[in-house]
């Protein structure tokens, strides 16, 4: 069973990780960034998400990478969709 300070650090990640996602988001979809650096953006906040959760790529990939890909699909093009893996 973890302890309380266990919970209020993984709770302290969880929310460190929501804020870096939506200010990510928010960037893509405000600012005049071309797609490689908005790309760049993404590759940088999933590094982010796996140094504060350590081996969960698939928990980022289901989560956070699905809405990544609406807004570089709809800034972009959905043509360009297939280049966005989840490597």
């Amino acid at each position: 069973m973890a302890t309380r300070e266990e919970l209020d650090d993984e709770d302290r990640r969880v929310r460190q990780l929501s804020t870096v996602v939506q200010l990510a988001l928010s960037v893509i979809a405000q600012s005049e960034m071309g797609l490689a650096d908005a790309e760049e953006m993404v590759c940088a906040v999933r590094g982010a998400a796996l140094r504060l959760f350590p081996g969960k790529e698939f928990a980022f990939d289901l989560i956070y990478l699905p809405r990544f890909r609406r807004l570089l699909a709809e800034r972009y093009g959905a043509a360009r969709r297939e280049r966005w893996s989840t490597n």
